[in-house]
């Protein structure tokens, strides 16, 4: 029997109840902490999770949330969950400058989604803000979130690429994902700045994600290529948990971090799955390349241990979700893309 999610509220509530763990490295944190970026996808739950492990901690600190903001109700809904929001435009110096001083910072701003014919926008955000902001934050510590499309293409059995694999990142944004954790490090060698460098694949929340994009075409009968065969996956929930936890670990030079789940799964396989839960036969094109854009998650379980959320779980929770009409953000994650082109 599986305890399935059932509304957005219920979503936000489990994405951002804090762990035992949690509360524990905020009775050892000193400072408040600034989310950098704080309106994205992960930013809202992660900043909601900060709050309510702070407050079970003891004494209370600031969580600060930053952000354009272009969509008021996320602000609004972050002030409500008790985070101090500052509206600020990203790129503006000294705006940037102007930012409260926070012993530990969340580096979450970047720009993928339209990078490909806006590629100077993507270069700006994925490379000169950190620039300001590390030079800002010079005497804070700092988890900055980057990606596993810095690093190449490894084969699909090879159990994906370790922290000790060479970036070989495809495509613009993939590079400039790449300067962004450049600019880190420089500053990090530079100030002694302790950092960590997150290097994600990639987070599920019901409303997005792999397995909403699979699941999702899957249910409406639609094809589904699996040239990319195989991807890593993690409860964003967990990721939250992680991103947070890495403040205790940041060092100089930074220290890196595949966040992902531990298993390396099937995209045809995920596929099989859904059509057996929804009673229909997923429309498969394409054959499973012998390589694929993948993260070895060892020393994730190792520092933090396993996940709480488990594979089949979040097929169980996505199915239904899907069946029963849930909201979605309408933002695939084009796993499926080969070329770096976003």
């Amino acid at each position: 029997m599986h305890d399935f999610i059932k509304s957005e509220a219920d979503l936000d509530d489990r994405l951002s109840t804090p762990s035992a763990e949690d509360v524990n490295l905020f009775r050892e944190l000193e400072g408040d902490l600034i989310i950098i970026g704080v309106a994205g996808k992960m930013g809202p739950s992660l900043a909601r999770r900060a709050v309510r492990a702070s407050r079970a901690a003891g004494p209370p600190r600031r969580v600060i949330g930053v952000s354009r903001f272009s969509t008021p109700s996320s602000e609004r809904l972050l002030q409500e969950a008790g985070v101090e929001t500052l509206r600020i435009d990203l790129l503006d110096a000294g705006a940037v400058a102007a930012l409260p001083d926070a012993r530990n910072v969340l580096f979450m701003a970047g720009r993928k989604f339209g990078s490909t014919g806006a590629e100077s926008l993507t270069w700006a955000m994925n490379a000169y803000l950190p620039a300001l902001v590390a030079e800002r934050y010079r005497h804070s510590r700092i988890v900055v979130f980057s990606s596993g499309n810095v690093y190449p293409l490894v084969p699909v059995d090879s159990g994906g690429a370790t922290e000790e694999t060479l970036p070989a990142p495809l495509g613009e944004y993939a590079q400039s994902v790449l300067a962004r954790e450049r600019i880190f490090e420089h500053f990090s060698r530079r100030y002694e700045t302790p950092v960590t460098l997150v290097r994600l694949n990639y987070a599920i929340d019901l409303r997005y994600g792999v397995l909403m994009d699979i699941g999702s075409k899957v249910f409406a009968g639609q094809p589904l290529d699996i040239t990319m065969g195989a991807v890593n996956v993690i409860w964003q929930g967990d990721a939250n948990s992680v991103a947070l936890r890495s403040l205790a670990h940041c060092q100089t030079p930074p220290w890196v971090l595949n966040l992902t789940g531990p298993e390396t799964l099937s995209v045809r396989a995920l596929a099989q799955r859904f059509g057996e839960i929804f009673g229909r036969a997923p429309v498969l094109t394409g054959q499973e390349a012998l390589t694929g854009l993948l993260n070895n998650a060892s020393r994730c379980q190792r520092t933090f241990g396993a996940p709480t959320v488990t594979v089949e779980q979040m097929i169980q929770w996505t199915a239904h979700w899907i069946t029963s009409g849930g909201a979605t953000l309408d933002k695939p994650t084009h796993f499926e893309s080969r070329d770096g082109r976003f």
